[in-house]
């Protein structure tokens, strides 16, 4: 079985649009909870459909791990882009580990595992952050990345904006916290769906391959 850049990529887009989906479908099964003052990690907190959210740190994890092995073998090493994947996958596994520690919700108190969530986040939101930066620095001398860097570019940069107005707000009850941290993972978000339509399209996609230790049917010689 051959894993390559271009399945990689597909799996990640189709990651990224369940993540989405499943977002979008939490706002309306939790609607206690506001899209502008309750940080997404809130709707994972006790409840009926907790566990969605708890599904959609997982997937977040998947897809992003999905994105760093579609840019991996998808591009030319380089130890600026080793670097830049690394960081993604540091965001990658703090995703993950989020569902297993939940949120105690805005205007609450914070205690027990919902510290360890926040410490969580604490380290994934800037490895994500300087991750994309890096690799975006990483992909600009490539030519055959030439065409998308303008966007990766300026979402890698565009995220500082949100994140910003959410370290002000420090997610206060009936601030706009919960907004901005929306944003900046939707931005975030947007930059891991660029590249990888990019190495499912084009024809970086299938320029490197990981071949599974499963025997092979054929005889080589």
């Amino acid at each position: 079985m051959r894993i390559s850049a271009a399945r990689c990529a597909t799996l990640a887009i189709a990651g990224v649009a369940l993540y989405v989906l499943l977002d979008v479908a939490l706002v309306f099964l939790r609607p206690r909870f506001s899209v502008l003052h309750n940080a997404e990690s809130d709707y994972g907190s006790a409840g009926r459909y907790a566990w969605l959210m708890d599904a959609n740190f997982v997937l977040r994890c998947a897809l992003s791990v999905a994105v760093v092995c579609a840019l991996w073998l998808g591009a030319p090493e380089s130890r600026r882009l080793r670097v830049g994947l690394g960081l993604l996958l540091v965001w990658a596994i703090a995703s993950g580990l989020l569902a297993f520690f939940p949120d105690d919700p805005v205007g609450t108190t914070t205690h027990g595992l919902a510290r360890v969530h926040q410490a969580l986040a604490l380290i994934a939101f800037p490895a994500v952050i300087l991750g994309t930066r890096i690799t975006t620095r990483a992909l600009v001398r490539l030519d055959g990345w030439r065409p998308v860097v303008p966007a990766l570019v300026v979402l890698s940069w565009g995220a500082l904006v949100p994140i910003l107005l959410l370290g002000k707000t420090h997610l206060r009850p009936h601030s706009l916290g919960g907004l901005w941290e929306k944003i900046f993972l939707a931005v975030e978000l947007a930059w891991f769906l660029v590249a990888a339509v990019w190495i499912a399209t084009g024809p970086g996609g299938e320029a490197h391959e990981l071949v599974s230790s499963e025997p092979s049917s054929s005889v080589q010689t």
